[in-house]
């Protein structure tokens, strides 16, 4: 089973990335929108594709700097390639119109983040054991022809 890396509710949390690699799980912290699009869309310092692995998971905060959650969202949906990955959103804003963007946009969930680390560390603890063990999502971003 995957251990997931705890990180406390008073860090700035903005984007994080999983990855699993031979049951281990990986994680990518990016603290803007622009460094998280640049990683996603392999633009830039991750154009490489075997330094830039594309995740599993996506948790994104909606308040990122530069380039706004909600916007990179509608960009990483966008994409041909990127719109595959799920894409939980993990914020504070519990705003009905929050909520109404982030699925007009194609989040794949929507998670108000609790206010005590105990219930933080189980949130983690759910979201990993649902979307990285429960899940089953398309390895390697392959595509299903339709």
């Amino acid at each position: 089973m995957c251990q997931a890396q705890i990180v406390p509710v008073d860090e700035v949390v903005t984007m994080i990335l999983f990855h699993r690699e031979d049951e281990a799980l990986r994680r990518l912290m990016l603290s803007d929108g622009e460094a998280a699009l640049a990683y996603l869309i392999r633009q830039g310092g991750y154009a490489e594709p075997k330094t830039s692995l594309r995740p599993d998971l996506v948790l994104l905060d909606l308040k990122l700097p530069n380039v706004d959650g909600l916007e990179v969202l509608r960009e990483i949906k966008s994409r041909p390639l990127q719109r595959r990955v799920p894409v939980l959103v993990l914020t504070t804003s519990d705003a009905e119109r929050d909520v109404a963007n982030a699925y007009e946009a194609h989040a794949n969930g929507y998670v108000v983040k609790p206010d005590e680390f105990s219930r933080f560390k189980d949130l983690m603890d759910d979201v990993r054991t649902f979307w990285l063990e429960w899940n089953h999502g398309l390895q390697d971003g392959l595509a299903v022809d339709g």
